[in-house]
C-alpha cells in the first residue's frame, strides 16, 4: 500500500507530520493492504492563518484495485486529531464496502457448468 501525503499552502508539511500520518494509516488500515493500492492524504487549514475551532482538515482517499476510490473527511482542532479521525472513518468505510463485496461473492449463484464437475459419470 502506497501512502501519499500532501498539504496546502496553509499547512506546514513537516516531516514529523507526514511520518505520523503514515504510521496512523499503516496501523489503522494495515489489514486492508491487499485490497488498497494507495492512500492519499490531503491536509489543509480551513481558516488559513486565522485561529478557529475544528479548522484543521484531513481528506483521506483509498484507491482500491478495480474499484472506485473511497474518500472521507475529518475536521478537528489539530492536524494530528484530523488524521486520526479520518483514518478511523476510512477504516469503517472500507469495512462496510469490502464486507458488502464479500457478501455478494458468497451469495452469488454458482457459475454455469459448476454442477457438471461434481457429477460422477
Amino acid at each position: 500500500m502506497q501512502i501519499q501525503f500532501n498539504t496546502d499552502e496553509s499547512v506546514e508539511g513537516h516531516e514529523a507530520l507526514g511520518r505520523h500520518a503514515e504510521e496512523v494509516v499503516r496501523r489503522v488500515l494495515g489489514r486492508f493492504s491487499e485490497q488498497v493500492t494507495r492512500v492519499e492524504i490531503h491536509m489543509s487549514d480551513v481558516n488559513g492563518q486565522k485561529a478557529g475551532d475544528n479548522d484543521k482538515r484531513c481528506l483521506m482517499e483509498a484507491r482500491l484495485a478495480g474499484r472506485q476510490p473511497i474518500a472521507v473527511t475529518e475536521q478537528a482542532n489539530s492536524l494530528h486529531q484530523a488524521i486520526d479521525g479520518a483514518a478511523q472513518k476510512l477504516k469503517r468505510s472500507l469495512d462496510s464496502t469490502l464486507g458488502k463485496l464479500a457478501d455478494q461473492r458468497r451469495s452469488a449463484p454458482p457459475a454455469a457448468g459448476a454442477a457438471d464437475l461434481d457429477s460422477d459419470d
